[in-house]
């Protein structure tokens, strides 16, 4: 059995499993999905949930070996793009038809945790949104907007009730999420892996596409030691880029965010938080953060273009989770690392096809867990039903980054953003 073992905590604590054999030989399948994460499983899963088992999975590292594997594991509704804009760009209905993908895949992650018993410690406590600044407005307009045009309605913390929950003096008032939950990622994503293979999708690991060609009305896949032809193939590498089809690549920036891990905090925890619920603050360079269940608290933020050392990353972090709970000067951090995301031009989840057979599903930034699921469900359904709902995302195409100038932008404008916060907060005393 695979005991995995790595620098971050959920590879420390992650589900034992037998690997997956690298693909060998030549064989044939119906769908070949090329990318082990969240897109990628989510995409096979559902395919098999409506019969479709003839699909092969072939992940370069190990499974949830990405983003998927590094995160928060914050699950809740919306994309990168905020509600605001998705509003003013769409228009009411189609806004509102593609949020409530991501609410329907909040329900149908704890749905899927629950029917395949997988052990990803969901925490179904909602998520708390805590306001850095002093002005309310930030969460009333926000909040209106939610209910109003999405359905949604987020409860109103004041600062009394917040600071009960979350004992900092940093944040004034707040909004409580019910409908999120947060959990252990990776393990999630080995769960998704064992329920499609147990309705017989195949996964492969170290299995690296080297080339994908088409030939003779099909798609062949080309890796070390085997190749696969296949009808259906879908490109689900987020940050990891592949290297097989220029156009989809250079369509996003694969971005580092940072997390650490404490060690367990026991009484000290507690003295921090009276509650389970996820938390990150209204800031656009926010921390977030949540309670584990083994009395730990796990810490996250900053983007950058960097993928920085575990010292680099608890460095920084640790500065950032002192401003916020002061009295955990001195806490040793055990784990700390960081992971690339896919982000677009556009803010906004790139599902798309070429045609030919070809599809993708990248670019879901910071958003990742339910997004991931909705594009799996498009996705299957498109190529299992010939259902075009995956149309909903055709105004978010493939958008051309220009790197490396476009890494050059995106730090550029997250500096100006981080210095808005700043100065913000420092003008409010």
């Amino acid at each position: 059995m695979r005991q995995p073992q790595g620098p971050s905590y959920y590879r420390a604590t992650a589900t034992p499993y037998v690997p997956y054999a690298p693909l060998q030989g030549r064989r044939e399948a119906r769908v070949a999905i090329i990318g082990g994460g969240f897109a990628g499983l989510n995409t096979a899963l559902s395919l098999a949930e409506r019969g479709v088992r003839d699909v092969v999975v072939l992940e370069r590292e190990q499974i949830g070996f990405g983003a998927s594997g590094r995160n928060g594991g914050f699950v809740f509704g919306g994309y990168s793009l905020g509600e605001e804009a998705l509003h003013h760009q769409l228009g009411g209905q189609r806004a509102r038809r593609i949020f409530d993908l991501t609410t329907a895949a909040v329900q149908r992650i704890r749905e899927r945790a629950a029917r395949y018993a997988i052990p990803c410690d969901v925490v179904d406590k909602g998520i708390i949104w805590a306001n850095w600044f002093r002005d309310p407005e930030v969460l009333r307009k926000r909040q209106r907007l939610l209910a109003d045009h999405y359905g949604a309605h987020w409860d109103w913390l004041p600062q009394e009730e917040l600071r009960e929950l979350v004992r900092s003096e940093r944040y004034t008032d707040g909004l409580y999420e019910r409908n999120a939950l947060h959990l252990h990622p990776l393990n999630y994503a080995i769960g998704l892996a064992g329920a499609a293979a147990e309705q017989g999708v195949s996964i492969h690991e170290d299995s690296d596409v080297w080339r994908l060609r088409r030939e003779n009305g099909h798609w062949v896949i080309s890796t070390p030691q085997g190749e696969l032809q296949s009808e259906h193939v879908v490109l689900a590498c987020g940050g990891y880029l592949a290297g097989l089809r220029r156009q989809i690549d250079r369509a996003v920036l694969p971005i580092a965010t940072y997390v650490m891990v404490t060690e367990p905090l026991g009484e000290r925890l507690d003295q921090c938080l009276q509650t389970h619920a996820a938390i990150y603050d209204t800031r656009f360079a926010f921390d977030y953060y949540r309670p584990l269940s083994d009395k730990r608290l796990l810490w996250g933020g900053r983007i950058s273009i960097r993928n920085r050392s575990a010292a680099a990353v608890q460095r920084v972090l640790t500065r950032d989770l002192l401003r916020v709970f002061p009295a955990l000067k001195g806490v040793r951090i055990e784990y700390a690392w960081s992971g690339l995301m896919s982000y677009a031009r556009h803010q906004m989840p790139q599902i798309g096809s070429a045609g030919d057979g070809l599809w993708w599903a990248q670019a879901f930034g910071g958003h990742g867990l339910a997004p991931t699921c909705a594009a799996g469900e498009l996705l299957a359904s498109a190529i299992a039903e010939g259902d075009e709902s995956w149309r909903e995302f055709a105004d978010y195409g493939l958008q051309h980054t220009y790197k490396p100038f476009g890494f050059i932008g995106a730090q550029a404008s997250y500096w100006w953003q981080e210095f808005n916060d700043w100065f913000k907060t420092s003008l409010e005393g």
